[in-house]
């Protein structure tokens, strides 16, 4: 009896050796790799870091002309929508405030466009709030205008570097050199600041460039398009630096805009519809070359953020996961995984 099931075991190792080796000879080498590995592409690892990319006076003509590769590159490889709806008054701070907390202008209560100390911080939690909540996970955030130090809520799970116009200094290398820094410093096992001793779970990059040269010299500039390559080189840049730490294959992106190419973030557009805006999402566990066709808006972000690194959303929020842009169902992410 037992004889007899090694020697159909055996059989059965020959048949599969001998059915492999005319696989391979019948189907293209590519085509082989495919069929073997088709069960691992389908992982429901969740992610374990986010890049989110906020831009200003961008749209889809923006990629015309071959002026911005990578984020071009994001679009093909990953999941967008040119017409996620933003929101009303259509301004940097209001919009920025909706998106990290999920809630329209009625409800966070934003609805001037520059930085007022005698105001306070929003009393809405953040996706950051969340994300420490729901798993212990560290944001750092870069913001390149000074209305956005009204969002500044210094958490302990948060790192800001905030800089702007009103500083010369200031500039979308610059923002680049900073995040640089701040990695370096993040691994150095001395901490950054004040509490984070790691690499951030989720970081925020504002890059406002092309939206500020588009308003002051033109949509149809010479200066509009090269600020529009000054932002997609800092983008590079920045997912550079991911792959210098050897987390590009742990790493999801997604990018959006305050507002669309011909549109003034510190001007509010006389029409009465909300706007809509570019959204992106790419990298891993995220449906390559795909079209979304559910209705997305900027109130989702934190949502599919907190959704890609394998967290629970909460029900107050106004912020729902894309579910559409994923390529396995959500699967939790590990206890522990935030260390």
């Amino acid at each position: 009896m037992h004889t007899f099931m090694r020697r159909d075991s055996g059989w059965s190792m020959w048949i599969l050796a001998v059915s492999l080796f005319f696989l391979c000879l019948v189907l293209p080498k590519q085509a082989a790799v495919a069929a073997v590995s088709a069960p691992a592409s389908a992982s429901t690892v969740p992610s374990e870091h986010v890049i989110l990319f906020v831009l200003e006076g961008f749209g889809q003509d923006s990629l015309k002309g071959g002026t911005m590769p990578t984020l071009s590159r994001l679009v093909k490889e990953g999941a967008v929508t040119w017409s996620a709806t933003a929101v009303k008054p259509a301004l940097r701070l209001p919009t920025m405030a909706s998106l990290i907390t999920g809630m329209p202008v009625e409800k966070h209560g934003i609805t001037w466009n520059s930085f007022e100390f005698s105001r306070g911080y929003p009393r809405a939690p953040s996706v950051f709030d969340y994300l420490d909540l729901s798993g212990g996970r560290d944001s750092a955030i870069f913001l390149m205008d000074e209305s956005l130090y009204q969002l500044a809520r210094p958490e302990p799970y948060t790192d800001y570097q905030m800089c702007g116009p009103l500083k010369p200094e200031c500039s979308t290398e610059r923002i680049v050199s900073y995040i640089r820094q701040y990695f370096k410093k993040a691994t150095s096992g001395h901490g950054y600041g004040h509490a984070i001793l790691a690499l951030p779970h989720f970081l925020v990059v504002h890059l406002p460039e092309a939206g500020r040269v588009g308003a002051s010299k033109g949509w149809t500039s010479k200066e509009y398009r090269e600020a529009l390559r000054t932002v997609d080189k800092a983008m590079h840049s920045v997912v550079d630096i991911y792959h210098e730490h050897a987390l590009t294959k742990r790493t999801t992106l997604f990018v959006t805009s305050l507002s669309a190419e011909g549109r003034d973030a510190n001007q509010e557009p006389t029409e009465a519809e909300v706007p809509m805006v570019p959204w992106i999402a790419s990298g891993v566990g995220i449906k390559p070359g795909h079209a979304i066709h559910q209705p997305v808006s900027i109130l989702d972000t934190g949502a599919t953020v907190m959704r890609t690194l394998g967290l629970q959303t909460h029900t107050e929020w106004e912020s729902h996961a894309v579910e559409e842009i994923f390529q396995a169902a959500f699967a939790a992410a590990p206890r522990g995984s935030s260390e």
